[in-house]
């Protein structure tokens, strides 16, 4: 018994013990709150961040309440409640506005508040309009940072080095914005693993960029498209980023041949090295790539030597893309090797524009997931194999101006994705037009083009960023799509051959860039409809080529420039629609302009006598919505071509020039329909029939004068109704005195005619009877008198509220001139005279009749007077009785 009380201790003793440890377990699992909530200090660090934000969208609406860790975007640790993930990107990501036309990209400034999140791991604001502001340099403190997405989001300024404080973070995107960087920050984020800089201006780290990259161990994808890098280093010692998968280097501008280091980053996967001026040949080293799906090397133009023997190897390669070098040997033994390869996955083969010879052999027909074969401008010679017919996914079939020959095989009829072929010996001229469709998704850059090539995407749902293709490109028409972000910056330097850009009527945003003062070629530019900010560019010297303007309907601000002057062979300037303010600069130098449209802005001061004295051609004259003041000056009437003149809702004063009686737009058809130089003048919003209209391809056909919303005095010249082309004068909501000319019925093309609110008196003319096409008329609230006129169109203007405000008016649709409260007139003449007064007589002798012979009834006999009397008693105590009020109970 004694022997076995330690085992019985001791099997008690693990029992309890687990007991106890079960128990803890239990209680640590009871204690563990899922979500412990926010941290009141945090909550009022969002709020404050929120308040700087501006948010059209009002995407962050859920910012209510206490809990900030269910608002949208923010991201709590459920252990400690802190707020460690802020993902405010947006949703639309290239800031595309919605159905009611608000923008989703946030803007404003960035609170410091952030700092007060010491947790913060996580923060993307990609994708948003900051509208050119300095990267946040108290960013750089928030230490525990393992991602960071700032990209698209239209920052600006240098790079502070406090960013290398990041020294945890894993991800960092910070491309597409317009900031520049020396780099030196950069080794202390030893922990990253992406880097994209693409577009940032890293000009002062040329010479020594890689071997700063090159201390990122951990570097997995880095993109530096664009970053102006120039010198590509031959050699590095040691590589110590050996886990890197991806390398875009694309566009630097590099002058050096293929450094041997690229070949021995054997994990690559993408590599993309295009618009560069690399030389030099075709490595066999190239074969170590094993893995390599994505490989760029088109656009360097001097890259040489024949394709290597093993490159037809590289099994897992999805894209080869080696086009405008110069590239020799035959293709034969290439395209043996890849069709080799087992599950062969390539889609893209573009070898086109180099010097490569032989025969396109039938293997292949092998490489069926091919969607892009682009094999033009080369020396092939033979005929196109029949097993063509296998490519099943091909969309692009590209030969043109080869040595090939034979009949084209049946089989190309059974490329059913075929959507652009070109087969043709000497083909220089391309066409791409696929404008009016409903086509959808994003156009890839990959897109090459011969020659002058004319490129039409309208009015389809293309979405994403604006495409950049070949330098060779002469027209592009991409207006009525959902491109978004901002317009590239390069645009004129990698499209240089630019005669004709319409991007209008998209959702690009950010400023407009200054490249595109590169384009000297350029005679269209219409970038309309946009969420275009910033100020307008100072490079009109360098295009003088140019034609058409229209920037409206966008948020510039700021002056127009007085280089614009320079400008001599400019007709249509469109500006509307805008922020723009100041005076208006002098334009002397464009006096061949047609359309002048600077509507809707917050121009100021008197309108200038010069675009009377200097725009002599003018069509087009719109000022309406600004703050001009001052009176309409004379020099004005000296446009005898304009047939559009607004300048309503400004503050102008004086009267109405006479000599408006010039301007023979109003009174001749100056414009015909075949007349095409007249065809573009934009598009245009004219107050006619009571509402604003939207007027474009037939705009050269209206004839408006519109001085509503001034404080114009005086009387209406009677050179006004000379105007007989008018189709709308509008002069309502002035201080117009006098009377309404009694010869207006001249103007017989007149449809719409507006006076309301002034002080016109006077009787409406009988002539205006004879406006036959006059459907909306508006003299409300003015002093007019007598007879509404009838006849004619008058008969169907049945609205009272024409009339209305004129108290002296009469005659339908309102009341009858006899029933308005006037005081007939006593007729003159003998026979009339003596009508009157038997009828004055008979009047009296019926009263007497009447009078007496009920009262005198009753004064003579006494027993109808007692019942009279009697009757009246009954009646007065029935209806006491009826009205009296119940007694309570």
């Amino acid at each position: 018994m004694g022997r076995t009380t330690p085992s019985i201790l001791l099997l008690s003793l693990i029992l309890l013990s687990a007991t106890l440890y079960l128990n803890t377990v239990t209680f640590g699992f009871c204690n563990a709150a899922p979500n412990v909530g926010c941290m009141d200090i945090e909550r009022k660090a969002l709020l404050k961040l929120k308040q700087g934000l501006t948010d059209p969208s009002d995407r962050l609406s859920s910012w209510v309440g206490v809990d900030c860790c269910k608002w949208r975007g923010v991201g709590c640790n459920k252990t400690s409640g802190r707020v460690d993930s802020l993902n405010l990107s947006n949703p639309h990501r290239d800031g595309l506005e919605s159905d009611d036309g608000t923008l989703h990209a946030l803007g404003g400034d960035i609170s410091p508040s952030l700092l007060v999140l010491k947790d913060l791991i996580y923060l993307d604001l990609s994708m948003n309009n900051f509208g050119g502001v300095k990267l946040p340099s108290f960013i750089g403190s928030l230490e525990k940072m393992t991602y960071l997405n700032l990209s698209g989001a239209s920052f600006g300024g240098v790079i502070t080095p406090n960013l290398g404080n990041l020294s945890r973070l894993v991800y960092l995107d910070l491309s597409n914005n317009a900031i520049k960087s020396d780099l030196r920050w950069l080794p202390s984020l030893s922990s990253l693993k992406f880097l994209n800089l693409g577009g940032a201006q890293l000009t002062k780290a040329a010479p020594y960029w890689l071997p700063i990259v090159n201390m990122l161990p951990s570097l997995v994808e880095l993109h530096l498209p664009s970053c102006r890098l120039s010198i590509l280093p031959l050699t590095l010692p040691q590589i110590n980023f050996t886990s890197l998968s991806v390398l875009d280097l694309s566009a630097n501008g590099f002058n050096s041949t293929l450094s041997p280091w690229l070949f021995n980053l054997t994990e690559l996967v993408n590599l993309d090295l295009s618009y560069n001026n690399l030389n030099g040949v075709l490595p066999e080293t190239i074969g170590s790539l094993t893995l390599l799906k994505n490989l760029d090397l088109s656009e360097n133009s001097n890259i040489e030597g024949q394709l290597p023997r093993n490159l037809g190897m590289l099994c897992n390669l999805q894209s080869l893309k080696l086009s405008f070098n110069k590239v020799t040997g035959e293709i034969t033994d290439f395209i043996d090797s890849l069709s080799g390869c087992t599950n062969s996955s390539i889609e893209t083969l573009d070898l086109g524009y180099n010097s490569l010879t032989g025969h396109l052999p039938n293997s292949l027909g092998y490489l069926t997931t091919l969607r892009y074969l682009i094999l033009w401008y080369n020396s092939f010679q033979g005929s196109i194999p029949d097993s063509i017919g296998n490519l099943t996914s091909l969309e692009q079939f590209y030969l043109a101006n080869n040595k090939m020959g034979g009949v084209i095989p049946e089989s190309v009829g059974q490329l059913s994705s075929l959507v652009a072929v070109d087969l043709s010996e000497n083909t220089w001229n391309v066409e791409l037009d696929v404008a009016y469709n409903e086509l959808s998704g994003r156009v890839p850059n990959s897109l090459r083009f011969t020659g002058s090539a004319n490129v039409d995407l309208s009015t389809n749902r293309f979405e994403g960023p604006l495409p950049l293709w070949s330098s060779n490109i002469t027209t592009l028409y991409l207006r009525d799509n959902q491109f978004s972000g901002p317009i590239p910056y390069n645009i004129g330097d990698v499209m240089p051959s630019l005669s004709d850009l319409d991007i209008s009527w998209n959702g690009l945003s950010g400023n407009i860039p200054q490249s595109l003062g590169n384009l000297s070629l350029l005679t269209t530019m219409v970038i309309s409809n946009n969420y275009l900010s910033g100020e307008i560019p100072h490079f009109w010297n360098s295009i003088s080529e140019l034609y058409i303007v229209d920037m409206s309907s966008n948020s510039l601000s700021g002056t127009i420039p007085r280089s614009i002057n320079s400008l001599h062979l400019l007709r249509y300037l469109i500006l509307s629609n805008n922020k723009l303010s100041g005076e208006v600069p002098l334009l002397k130098n464009c006096s061949d302009m047609k359309s002048l449209d600077l509507g809707e802005n917050m121009f100021s001061g008197n309108i200038p006598a010069w675009i009377g004295e200097n725009m002599l051609s003018l069509l087009i004259l719109r000022l309406s919505s600004n703050s001009f003041s001052g009176s309409i000056p004379s020099q004005l009437c000296d446009l005898l071509e304009l047939h559009i003149l607004d300048l309503s809702h400004n503050n102008l004063s004086g009267h109405i020039p006479h000599c408006v009686g010039n301007m023979n737009g109003f009174k001749v058809s100056v414009v015909s329909d075949k007349d095409t130089s007249y065809l573009y003048q934009g598009k245009l919003k004219v107050v006619a029939k009571g509402r604003v209209q939207d007027f474009d391809s037939t705009l050269y056909l209206v004839n408006s004068l519109d001085l509503s919303s001034n404080n114009i005095s005086g009387e209406m010249p009677t050179e006004l109704t000379t105007l007989i082309k008018l189709w709308t004068l509008n002069l309502s909501m002035n201080h117009l005195t006098g009377i309404i000319p009694s010869r207006i019925g001249n103007m017989e093309s007149i449809e719409t005619l507006d006076l309301s609110i002034n002080q016109i008196s006077g009787s409406i003319p009988p002539s205006m009877v004879s406006l036959t096409f006059l459907n909306h008329l508006n003299l409300s609230y003015n002093n007019l008198s007598g007879k509404v006129p009838t006849g004619n169109q008058f008969n169907s203007l049945v609205d009272p509220s024409i009339y209305e405000g004129n108290a002296h008016l009469c005659g339908y649709p309102l009341p009858d001139c006899e029933d308005n409260g006037e005081t007939p007139q006593v007729p003159s003449g003998g026979g009339e005279e003596f009508e009157w007064l038997g009828f004055i007589i008979s009047i009296v002798i019926g009263f007497i009749l009447g009078f007496w012979g009920v009262c005198g009834s009753l004064v003579i006999k006494k027993s109808w007077r007692q019942a009279y009397f009697h009757f009246i008693d009954r009646m007065k105590v029935a209806c006491t009785r009826k009205f009296q009020r119940p007694q309570e109970i």
